[in-house]
């Protein structure tokens, strides 16, 4: 890498060619007299604390000639009022400090950079999710500024043994990236792994922040929908998983975390499972994987028992449908699935002032005339409702739509081959998920499989906490 000159005149030239400076309205360069020394500082317009740089220049502009050490590192300790202080005299690493908002100081005679990190970000509120909601529980929630999540974990875990290692990635985005973890609980060698895909990234930019890391660190098996990896607004959440040896990656911009390594129970936990008492959290926790397998086989085993009515169990013949079906059960259970996704992106688009109304004409249209009018069976409209509310019980997108995709093939299978097609289908899902691997490459099962009944209990079950089994 190119390193800087102890010329003034020089490092301005360069800075002026490099940053476009007269050009970007928002490069802002500030030259001093600092006691008989000429110095200039660099900052980004927006990024830098206004008052802190203001007392900064006034303390510097105020320095008598004899007050001044001989060495850059004298300056950056001695006469520096600020916390954040580093040096470099590289100018890639000059570089990607200033747009990065750090504020860096030039002086004549000098061969190395002053980089004083008095940036601020515009930032929202530390709030509750709104996705990530509790019953019980902490209600602030992750923001789009790493340098604020990694202190609300922090605040959770006082620990020396807490590590939070910055890298980054993209040559021309250079996103920061911090991986979260705990020294002495976690499994080094995939520590190691996850470093080494992170170096290895040839990405220009990670456009979708999250997301494109995601893809980039998980690139075998695309196809498989299952998750493989956790995704929490929430820092409790965070921090519980941090302790209990996994690796939490935060990406800057984004205000959500990535968990791993991630298997499937790991994925339908949630934190109200651990703000109930134990038997309460069972039953949330219960609940919710019955759900989520009715979300499942409630559609496909509705449409293979229309198909074959002879094995409609005695006592529940009145599942049958009742009116005249107009349209084909299969194609008015695809449509719908459709319906549902669009009224979601329509919520999702939708100002506040007008959600009501929308899911007020939503439902009459979807409800009542929708059946009146002979396109759908109310019978379908019940079925399908439950399924579009329980898909909500899942805390994870992606394992919502998961399911919602494994549902669809089994839908179409059921209506072409009938019986096997639905056994077809379920065979599908199973070897999805058991085929599915987590990035560290472990069984997405696990302790299913391979086989741990202490754990699988602890999985299946809220058991006491930890600290509570003394």
């Amino acid at each position: 890498m190119e390193k800087m000159s102890s010329s003034l005149s020089e490092s301005m030239d360069y800075m002026k060619q490099q940053l476009g400076i007269g050009t970007n309205f928002d490069v802002l360069y500030r030259v001093v007299e600092i006691g008989k020394k000429r110095g200039c500082f660099y900052m980004i317009d927006g990024l830098c604390k206004d008052e802190i740089m203001q007392k900064l220049m006034q303390h510097f502009m105020e320095l008598k000639a004899e007050e001044i050490p001989s060495d850059v590192y004298g300056v950056s300790k001695q006469l520096v009022p600020y916390g954040e202080v580093d040096l470099k005299d590289q100018w890639a690493d000059i570089l990607y400090s200033v747009m990065s908002g750090v504020v860096a100081l030039f002086i004549d005679g000098f061969d190395r950079c002053i980089l004083i990190d008095a940036r601020t970000y515009p930032a929202r509120s530390v709030s509750e999710p709104e996705k990530d909601k509790v019953m019980r529980g902490s209600k602030d929630g992750f923001v789009e500024t790493i340098v604020f999540n990694t202190a609300l974990i922090r605040r959770r875990i006082r620990s020396p043994q807490l590590r939070m290692e910055m890298m980054k990635a993209g040559t021309s985005s250079q996103t920061d990236i911090v991986l979260c973890y705990m020294e002495e609980r976690v499994d080094h060698a995939f520590l190691q792994k996850i470093k080494d895909r992170i170096l290895s990234l040839k990405v220009d930019a990670l456009t979708l922040n999250q997301e494109s890391l995601a893809e980039c660190l998980y690139q075998r098996r695309w196809y498989n929908p299952f998750p493989k990896f956790k995704y929490t607004e929430r820092p409790d959440t965070a921090a519980a998983q941090v302790l209990e040896g996994n690796i939490v990656i935060l990406v800057d911009n984004s205000p959500s975390v990535m968990i791993t390594p991630t298997s499937f129970f790991d994925v339908v936990e949630e934190a109200d499972d651990y703000y109930f008492p134990p038997i309460t959290g069972t039953y949330l926790r219960l609940s919710r994987m019955i759900i989520a397998l009715m979300t499942y086989f409630v559609t496909p085993t509705y449409l293979l028992l229309m198909q074959y009515p002879q094995w409609i169990p005695k006592g529940f013949e009145f599942i049958r449908v009742q009116d005249t079906v107009n349209v084909p059960l299969i194609w008015q259970l695809l449509i719908l699935e459709l319906a549902v996704d669009g009224l979601k992106l329509a919520a999702v688009n939708t100002p506040n002032m007008l959600s009501t109304p929308l899911s007020v004409m939503a439902a009459l249209v979807l409800g009542e005339f929708s059946v009146k009018s002979g396109w759908f069976n109310s019978e379908v409209m019940l079925y399908m409702a439950f399924v579009a509310v329980a898909n909500y019980t899942q805390n994870s997108l992606e394992m919502g739509y998961a399911l919602k995709f494994m549902r669809i093939i089994n839908l179409i299978l059921t209506a072409i081959f009938g019986v096997w097609g639905y056994v077809a289908g379920v065979l599908i899902l199973i070897i999805s998920i058991a085929s599915n691997r987590t990035i560290s490459s472990q069984s997405y099962l696990y302790p299913l499989i391979p086989f741990n009944g202490k754990q699988l209990i602890h999985q299946i079950f809220r058991t006491r906490l930890p600290e509570a089994r003394k």
